[in-house]
Formats: structure tokens, C-alpha cells, sequence
């Protein structure tokens, strides 16, 4: 029998370490790379590409949001669009964790997918127990 393939989650913190070359960039780097090869698979919450936009308009400037949204549309990454099962699941689990909004759609979308999350945002350590997080250095 065949194993299923492994699923990841990449929360804005690994989005922004890949696009602008951070800390954790070569790790993203390899998840993307086994996406492209078929060997596991990238999801990402479109409430983190928001995040990643709001961000890199703030440091960069709006033509450096084009850039980077170019580049995501380019990588093996699938957007997850954000429906009402899984904004009643993000309050759900904001409610009861202390984590921001934009991190509780992230632990939704793993939760729901039995993915782990990629982060190096220790914010993810207060919710350890109901999901796996792959941490970036």
C-alpha cells in the first residue's frame, strides 16, 4: 500500500523568509522543491497571502507586491480559498488559543488537512498540542 504523500502548511513567517530570503528560506526551498517533484504538498491560506501582501507593501512598496505575488502564483503551492467551515474553525480555535487571527486560519487549514505547519513564529508553540509545526530556524 501506497503512503500517502506528506502535507504542509507554510504560515506567513516561511512565505516571507522564501520571498525575501531570510532565515528558513532554504528549508522552505526544499518543501517547495519535493512539491515540485509530486513528493508532498504545499498548501497555503489565503489569509496568509494577505498577511504577506500587507507585509511587503509596509517595508517594500506596492510593485514589490506584484513581484512577490507573481512569484507565489509560480511556485508548487496551492492557495486555499477561506470558506465558512473553516472561518467558524479558525474562531473556534482563536477562542481558545492566544494566537492571532491570521495564525488560527493556518492551524485550521492543518488541522483540517492533517498537515504540519512551517513557521519559525513561536507563536505556534502555544498550540503544539493540536497541531505539528515544522520550525525554521
Amino acid at each position: 500500500m501506497e503512503q500517502p504523500s506528506p502535507v504542509f502548511v507554510f504560515d506567513t513567517h516561511a512565505l516571507l523568509a522564501f520571498i525575501l530570503d531570510e532565515p528558513g528560506a532554504a528549508a522552505v526551498q526544499e518543501r517547495l522543491l519535493a512539491a515540485r517533484d509530486s513528493e508532498c504538498l504545499v498548501l497555503v491560506s489565503a489569509m496568509s497571502v494577505g498577511e504577506v501582501c500587507y507585509i511587503i507593501e509596509r517595508r517594500n512598496g506596492i510593485e514589490a507586491v506584484e513581484a512577490s505575488l507573481a512569484l507565489l502564483e509560480a511556485l508548487p503551492i496551492r492557495i486555499v480559498e477561506v470558506d465558512r467551515p473553516t472561518i467558524l474553525s479558525a474562531a473556534r480555535i482563536k477562542a481558545r488559543h492566544p494566537i492571532s487571527l491570521g495564525d488560527a486560519f493556518v492551524v485550521a487549514l492543518a488541522v483540517d488537512r492533517g498537515a504540519t505547519v512551517v513557521t519559525g513564529d513561536r507563536e505556534f508553540k502555544r498550540v503544539e498540542q493540536i497541531v505539528s509545526v515544522l520550525w525554521l530556524s
